[in-house]
């Protein structure tokens, strides 16, 4: 059994400080893998099996906890926290990885490169603190793969974009400098667009891939869950399963650094709650009338911004109106509870 120390498996200050005299019968352990009613984490002792405290939706892939050896005891606040509106009906949010040091958002070099779609992660991204990379993967396959590279950087200066063919092991070997030296990538993405090729090439694996549809270039889900894997060069990555589904809530921050120029266009407007619409000394609508600002990007900015708040105030009303029938059934527990003591006596 391979065995690490806390600096290996990522250990920092920021833990390290969070720890008081009552944790010190406690080791800390970083989880790998996240089901209904175990977790998988790794420390200085190996790998272990921990009983959660908590639901299991209340960890992520790459948290660190402290452990009596058998149950997760408390979980550490993270240094950046993936989390996106839960799929499907359910409000809530999902986290989707933790203490994640850069977040590659892999598309390929064909149909499946979406501009929206890309926008809607590095939000997402960006939001968690962590560092975007965008992996532009079948860069084989592809005459021309930097203008796809040159579309996704003009999205904001924040984005480092490149372009590799998944299955050279040398060219994937170019992502080293962001999984090394114990920093953590984790690898999001749609289906089919290289995931599982980029993460047996950069941890050894062999796990299997799946083909991709000729005639819109979607592929088929590999990963079925995240998981946290030791690289080649000494760093960590976290796969996912490819997302067919991936709406924001909590991400008004990311919003801000990824539209930038939009927001300090409107921090220009006369009236400080300017909708951009009608009002007088817009300087949103004067930089779309005179081109400087392109129409599709303000649209897109304006319909994330529309979905972050309303999933954000969803999932607050939601959780509001959980923590109010909590008080309720403690309530009438307690109203019971009483009743029959005065029964009894």
């Amino acid at each position: 059994m391979t065995k690490y120390t806390r600096a290996d498996l990522g250990w920092s200050d920021h833990f390290a400080r969070q720890l008081t005299e009552e944790d010190a019968p406690f080791v800390p352990a970083r989880i790998s893998e996240v089901h209904r009613s175990q977790l998988v984490a790794l420390s200085e002792a190996g790998e272990m099996r921990l009983i959660p405290t908590d639901s299991a939706g209340a960890y992520a892939v790459g948290d660190w906890v402290l452990t009596d050896g058998t149950s997760a005891i408390r979980r550490l606040v993270p240094v950046t926290d993936l989390h996106r509106r839960a799929a499907g009906h359910a409000v809530g949010a999902q986290r989707m990885a933790a203490n994640v040091d850069t977040v590659g958002l892999v598309t390929s070099c064909n149909a499946d490169f979406n501009v929206a779609r890309l926008e809607r992660y590095l939000a997402l991204a960006l939001a968690s603190n962590a560092l975007p990379l965008v992996i532009l993967t079948k860069a084989d396959i592809c005459d021309d793969p930097d203008s796809y590279r040159r579309q996704a950087e003009r999205l904001s200066p924040l984005v480092t974009a490149i372009a590799v063919n998944a299955k050279d092991p040398e060219d994937v070997a170019r992502l080293n400098a962001w999984c090394s030296n114990a920093k953590t990538l984790a690898l999001l993405g749609s289906s089919g667009v290289g995931k599982t090729t980029l993460r047996n090439a950069l941890t050894g694996e062999a796990e299997a891939t799946q083909t991709v549809r000729e005639d819109d270039a979607k592929g088929r889900h590999t990963t079925t869950h995240r998981a946290l894997r030791p690289t080649m060069s000494g760093g960590w990555l976290i796969d996912t399963p490819g997302m067919r589904e991936l709406q924001l809530s909590g991400t008004s921050d990311g919003l801000e650094e990824l539209f930038d120029d939009i927001e300090t266009l409107a921090a220009q407007c006369k009236f400080s709650n300017c909708a951009h619409a009608s009002e007088p000394g817009c300087a949103v609508k004067a930089a779309l009338k005179d081109g400087t600002l392109d129409q599709a990007r303000f649209d897109r900015w304006q319909k994330l911004r529309r979905e972050d708040q309303h999933n954000s105030e969803s999932i607050a009303a939601a959780r509001a109106r959980q923590k109010s029938f909590g008080r309720v059934v403690k309530e009438a527990v307690s109203t019971k509870s009483r009743y029959k003591r005065g029964y009894e006596d």
